[in-house]
């Protein structure tokens, strides 16, 4: 089946027959009495057949064609009773039909064309976002059941090939399942295979002028979720395909290295930065008024954002090829491609010289395949090296936002790598990487108690990196919805948000980050128990410990977010309440993070509390995990430690 990337990436018309697919005979299909036991174990849904065809019919076209069958056991696993079939300008659905049976394999009814709708499929900054869907939901009130759905599509677009996916997420096992590739004679076909279970790598033969490349998996057991694991993408059976040659509508290319992709898109929208006269000597003056690069920089940017929206309206070819940079400039608008490419002149213009650059983007997408040379991109940005810094340096722009901080990609672009694309052919290079020291979070907490043990609270939180991407938005938002938001992150059984202020971090910054001030009211937060009151000093930050693995530990250790967490915590006690035992401190240090805890006496009386975390963005062997367990049972046991308070007045 294709990636939701590829998909999104595609372009089709909008034919869809909408006749019914009828049965051949009334004999039972798929009952659940027929499936290995074994294969229910730990699994929401079983695969029971999976056939999956691309054939390649040129350098200009491909079929692709999809035959799968389910059984969904429970609720959890009932997104499988639902099919989405993406179209678009380059790509025509030839068919989609589909069927449902109950336990015993009786079909209990077929797809009809009511039962499909039609959706757009635009995300908001994708390469190409002409593409649309056609959805069908089969799903039933009684468990278990199963579905069929069979779908093929016609694409023009064969920079795509397909990826081969038996088993895409967790708690899902597979009875049988095939990939077969069908390529002409003298087209070689471009493949990876990833964790191929033995027995299933591919079988080639030549029939009928066709070259024929096979793989089959069968029996896959159900994995079950692990906590800080890799994606389940990276574990299980894959194949990922590409072409060795393609043609868009009459654009031709290979795809050898990241450079003829490089150079096959550079060459599609060259040509198309010119300026009006009148923008190109505005920029231009840039260089005498603005000496300094980066300060120049900026200023584009600034205006760029000023002065443009992001629209999202490729169609076909559009979804490769920009606008040009005139059009953006009557306009004020365009996609992610002609608003790059506007600001690219722009800086041109100025002096500057910047590179479009293709990522993958989605703050939950993973890095694309770096060993596999193939189109893996949905978004293209803006890479300017400074050349007249000091030392080497690189400014990365986001030109399709209004609101992202200069220079910043965060969680969308960064941590990942781009493909520069140059005359000559461009290469991967990484995109600005976040870790601890950049994604910070620092509070600072007041919280005065009184003797019945309610309390207030001030609360300044500063947040940097990609700890500041979750709350960018928050500063725009109304009043109600401020306080609903943040309410719904603080980790306090009851408590009411009184006032609520924010401050951005000056410009700048290495990184950007948004002080939040907040004022809270904090009902019975430690109320008496006799002669003695319980506080727990660390109000916000408490980390739990993740399940311990029952059996081996199948994945790697994946700890994806690098974060640094400082958290001071004053107590203003009233003279009727004195310490009467402190908690221990606490010193931590080991290959998966550091942390440390301290609550000591101030000289005016107040109780200060000391939170330090560190946590790095890396992987360990799964058989690290009992020790990073340990580590995480440590912090969270120290999380929890009470100071005990004595009542003088009692």
């Amino acid at each position: 089946m294709r990636t939701l990337l590829a998909a999104l990436t595609m372009g089709a018309s909008l034919s869809f027959p909408t006749t019914s697919w009828t049965v051949a005979g009334p004999a039972p299909k798929y009952a659940v009495a027929s499936m290995p036991a074994a294969l229910r174990e730990n699994a929401h849904a079983v695969v029971r057949r999976h056939e999956e065809t691309l054939t390649v019919k040129s350098v200009g076209r491909t079929v692709e064609t999809l035959r799968r069958a389910v059984t969904v056991l429970d609720e959890a696993g009932s997104r499988w009773a639902s099919e989405l079939v993406y179209y678009s300008q380059l790509n025509s659905i030839s068919y989609f039909r589909g069927s449902v049976y109950d336990a015993e394999g009786r079909l209990l009814r077929q797809l009809r064309a009511a039962d499909v709708q039609d959706i757009s499929l635009s995300d908001g900054f994708s390469l190409a976002s002409d593409a649309r869907g056609r959805v069908a939901d089969l799903s039933q009130p009684t468990y278990p059941y199963t579905v069929e759905f069979e779908y093929e599509v016609v694409s023009d677009n064969p920079l795509f090939y397909s990826t081969w996916r038996p088993q895409p997420v967790e708690q899902l096992s597979v009875e049988q399942a095939s990939f077969r590739v069908l390529m002409p004679t003298g087209l070689p076909l471009r493949y990876q295979e990833q964790h191929l279970p033995a027995g299933a790598a591919q079988a080639r033969r030549t029939q009928g002028g066709q070259e024929v490349y096979e793989w089959q998996v069968h029996d896959l057991a159900a994995r079950e979720e692990e906590p800080d694991a890799p994606s389940v993408a990276e574990v299980t059976p894959a194949v990922l395909t590409a072409p060795a040659e393609f043609e868009v509508e009459g654009h031709a290319g290979r795809l050898a290295s990241w450079a003829d992709l490089s150079r096959w898109t550079y060459e599609l929208n060259a040509g198309r930065d010119a300026l009006p006269p009148a923008l190109q000597a505005k920029m231009a003056a840039l260089k005498q008024e603005v000496p300094d690069e980066r300060a120049r920089i900026q200023k584009v940017y600034e205006f760029l954002q000023t002065t443009t929206r992001y629209v999202s309206i490729q169609l076909g070819l559009g979804g490769w090829q920009t606008f040009p940079a005139t059009s953006v400039a009557a306009n004020g608008y365009g996609d992610c491609k002609a608003l790059t490419n506007y600001c690219k002149a722009l800086l041109g213009a100025a002096g500057i010289r910047g590179h479009a650059a293709l990522v993958r983007a989605g703050s939950d997408e993973q890095d694309i395949r770096v060993d596999f040379p193939s189109s893996q991109f949905n978004h293209v940005v803006l890479c300017v090296p400074l050349a007249h810094s000091a030392r080497p340096d690189t400014v990365w722009l986001e030109c399709t936002s209004q609101s992202n901080p200069f220079g910043y990609m965060g969680g969308f672009t960064g941590n990942r790598h781009a493909l520069l694309l140059l005359p000559e052919g461009g290469r991967l290079v990484p995109t600005p990487r976040y870790g601890a020291p950049e994604n910070r979070r620092e509070r600072l907490a007041d919280v005065f108690v009184d003797a019945q043990g309610n309390a207030t609270a001030t609360l300044r939180t500063l947040r940097t990196g990609l700890e500041y991407d979750a709350v960018a938005d928050l500063p725009g938002l109304d009043l109600a919805e401020q306080k609903k938001r943040i309410g719904s992150r603080l980790s306090l059984a009851n408590f009411a948000l009184t006032k609520v202020a924010f401050r951005p971090t000056p410009p700048g910054a290495a990184v950007p980050g948004l002080t939040e001030n907040l004022t809270l009211t904090l009902p019975a937060l430690a109320p008496p128990s006799g002669k003695r009151v319980f506080l727990t000093p660390n109000l916000l930050s408490r980390w739990s410990a993740p399940a311990a693995s029952v059996g081996e530990r199948q994945t790697d250790l994946w700890l994806g977010h690098a974060l640094t967490y400082t958290d001071t915590v004053r107590l203003h006690l009233p003279a009727s309440l004195q310490p009467e035992q402190l908690p221990a401190p606490v010193q931590l240090s080991t290959q998966f993070g550091t942390y440390s805890s301290r609550l000591h006496t101030l000289p005016d009386g107040t109780l200060q509390y000391i939170r330090r975390l560190q946590v790095p963005r890396t992987r360990f062997s799964r058989t690290e995990y009992p020790a990073y367990l340990e580590f995480r049972r440590k912090i969270s046991a120290a999380d929890k430690a009470q100071v005990v308070l004595l009542k003088t007045d009692a």
